[in-house]
């Protein structure tokens, strides 16, 4: 019997390789809907927008179990490491755990990640005991030296955020993927369910996206499509692709024809 091809994860195993976001939903009702059909089971929250500190005010957890689901804090909206250290300790705080997903943007207009300030909080983060998740540039060095400071993945781009453009670097992404012994996260740009496959198929260990879902004109619909799109990218790369030929070969064999 084959074993199941789980995503590990912070020492924890996972069936899917989908990780969600929480924004852009025109409701709380919504984004659980969609996570549901996405079939994630990490949901990614961005602590200074969503409110999962406050139990006085709508929390985004009474809608997202975290009995059922792995929550992953993020600290988008941070501009420095100290922000971002800050932001950090106030999620593990409100008891979601120490996964993080570690966020510190550069510049406001392409929200490309401050490399140097992420090595910075990333190092903090990681001696503090915190499971780091950065966010990064698609950039193998940047991506060796998190992983020589002790995070747990690396999560290079596949475009700007929210830009839907896709992996725009494939041949980046795919050196990350061979150089890494840790997981390979492909984090923002995700526009539709082929860059999703696409990413599979660079051979990267889990996709991580938001906008792409709820953005679409049926979000629901889009979770779908997301869902199948990590199924049949992964797939695709275990069973292993043709190799490139320039030019044509008979899918047919000649061997015994009459002549």
């Amino acid at each position: 019997m084959a074993q199941p091809d789980t995503f590990e994860l912070g020492g924890k195993s996972y069936g899917s390789r989908l990780i969600v976001g929480t924004g852009k939903y025109k409701d709380f009702a919504e984004t659980r809907a969609a996570i549901e059909r996405s079939g994630a089971e990490i949901v990614t929250v961005a602590v200074r927008r969503v409110n999962i500190t406050d139990p006085g005010k709508e929390n985004l957890l009474d809608y997202v179990d975290p009995k059922r689901f792995t929550i992953l804090p993020n600290t988008a909206g941070c501009y420095t490491a100290a922000e971002a250290i800050r932001t950090a300790r106030l999620a593990r705080e409100a008891g979601v755990g120490n996964l993080l997903k570690l966020e510190v943007i550069g510049d406001e207009k392409t929200l490309f990640p401050d490399v140097p300030a992420t090595l910075e909080a990333a190092a903090v983060l990681v001696k503090e005991g915190f499971v780091v998740l950065p966010y990064l540039n698609d950039d193998p060095i940047a991506t060796k030296r998190c992983e020589d400071l002790g995070c747990a993945a690396v999560m290079p781009l596949a475009a700007p955020i929210g830009s839907g453009l896709g992996i725009r670097n494939p041949y980046n992404i795919r050196i990350i993927v061979e150089q890494s012994r840790v997981p390979v996260i492909v984090d923002a740009g995700v526009g539709t369910a082929s860059d999703v496959s696409r990413a599979f198929e660079l051979g990267c260990d889990a996709v991580l996206l938001n906008t792409a879902i709820a953005g679409a004109k049926d979000p629901l619909m889009m979770a779908d499509a997301m869902r199948l799109a990590v199924e049949a990218g992964r797939k695709a790369f275990l069973a292993g692709r043709i190799p490139r030929k320039l030019y044509a070969s008979a899918s047919s064999p000649l061997d015994g024809m009459l002549d």
